[in-house]
């Protein structure tokens, strides 16, 4: 990269007293949203309403920026209105918080009209609660683009802010029930559907590349994937959609997972959820992400079968595999260590998937040896599977396996098939 393209950072993380945590999460979402870190600033203290770290702390950023020039100073808490002014006033930059970092990166990478408003509605709501306090300072003329503003201009901003968030809400529910429909007419036709789930980065789509052998796009940084993609999958005489899904991360607030609601939908409404587990991390950090992925979709799956991917076991030994395990084991079900990249371990998880798949009835039927009845035995061999058939005169007898909606809509056709040979 040359350095007239680089775009430059300072990351800042407050921390409380007795806590330790570092800046190399935030520092991957810089990167993933195409900035260079130029310096990282820790302090330890209480919260401070004016600056979110103490004054004289915000000096001395303030004094870095003159030193580094950077473009953009990064916080890694979330920031109010009045903090935000006060530390730009410092600064002299551009000062965000760890969401409006991760809203660049959702922009950045929404190519789809769904995933377009998703980023758009998480935004506003984002700017909402701090669309008063910027329309005050504007009238006091101290926030460039806001000048003149009238008596009512604060209403108006706010108004106008909930008037969009409808607007896009509206659209975006139109767009759910369209999927949930894309959704039912799938299971009707026979298919289970299966998501990966799992923190950003653990390795969803390179696992879904190796399962069904394509190529989703994969890249090591964070939130590759914002658009679920499914592919099929056949797990024995099983056929399933296996879809990936976003990434979680930590600290996710609630109003961005409702905003991303139709996306996690693949998720909640699924038949099986693969959470995939980055097992080469230190145990605390694998603990600390599967407590994230828990808080965020653990109310909404109900009784949805989880499979835990221990992914990346080829990059540990023995010994450390067996005490990760042992140190998520309240937080992994079913957990089977694979390697996406290798392929080690992944017959043991198609065979927890064949495992975890609803159970479908058997049934043995007989079909009239007829255009109809050949027509209704294709439409078995996509929909069912059909273990045995045997032609005898007039008649197709057929050993199958299905769910109960096919084995339904079978009956529906059997009726109308024996209806037409009565009337004939």
């Amino acid at each position: 990269m040359n350095n007239i393209d680089v775009k430059g950072v300072i990351l800042v993380k407050r921390l409380d007293p007795g806590k330790d945590e570092s800046l190399d999460e935030l520092e991957e979402l810089a990167h993933s949203a195409g900035y260079e870190v130029l310096d990282r600033v820790i302090q330890r203290r209480s919260p401070d309403k004016s600056y979110g770290v103490g004054r004289g702390k915000a000096e001395e950023i303030g004094v870095l920026v003159r030193e580094k020039k950077p473009e953009k100073v990064v916080f890694d808490e979330k920031l109010n209105a009045v903090q935000i002014y006060n530390l730009s006033k410092i600064c002299k930059v551009e000062v965000i918080d760890r969401f409006n970092l991760i809203l660049e990166i959702f922009a950045s990478r929404a190519k789809t009209r769904e995933a377009k408003l998703q980023v758009e509605l998480a935004q506003l709501v984002y700017e909402r609660p701090k669309a008063r306090m910027k329309v005050t300072m504007a009238k006091r003329g101290e926030q460039p683009g806001f000048k003149g503003l009238g008596k009512y201009a604060a209403d108006i901003y706010e108004s106008e802010i909930t008037g969009h968030i409808a607007k896009i809400e509206a659209e975006l529910e139109i767009i759910r029930k369209r999927q949930h429909n894309t959704r039912k007419r799938r299971k009707d036709r026979g298919f289970n559907l299966v998501a990966l789930a799992g923190y950003t980065n653990a390795g969803k789509s390179t696992l879904m590349n190796t399962l069904v052998g394509e190529s989703v796009v994969t890249r090591d940084q964070l939130f590759t994937t914002l658009v679920p993609t499914t592919r099929l999958l056949e797990v024995g005489e099983r056929k399933v959609l296996l879809t990936d899904t976003v990434g979680f991360i930590r600290q996710l607030p609630h109003f961005m997972v409702e905003a991303f609601r139709s996306t996690l939908e693949e998720i909640y409404l699924a038949d099986i959820i693969i959470l995939v587990v980055d097992i080469s991390e230190p145990a605390a950090d694998i603990v600390e992400k599967l407590v994230t992925c828990h808080d965020t979709m653990w109310g909404e799956i109900g009784s949805i079968p989880v499979i835990t991917a221990l992914n990346k076991a080829d990059l540990v030994t023995e010994e450390e595999l067996e005490e990760r395990k042992q140190a998520i084991v309240h937080l992994a079900p079913n957990p089977v260590a694979i390697s996406a990249k290798t392929g080690e371990g992944l017959d043991g998880l198609m065979g927890k998937i064949g495992k975890f798949l609803p159970r479908w009835a058997s049934a043995e039927v007989s079909l009239p040896h007829t255009e109809e009845g050949i027509s209704t035995l294709s439409w078995l061999y996509e929909s069912a599977i059909v273990h045995h058939v045997e032609y005898e005169n007039q008649r197709i007898k057929v050993n199958l396996e299905a769910r109960e909606s096919i084995l339904s809509q079978l009956d529906s056709r059997l009726a109308r098939l024996n209806n037409e040979a009565v009337n004939t």
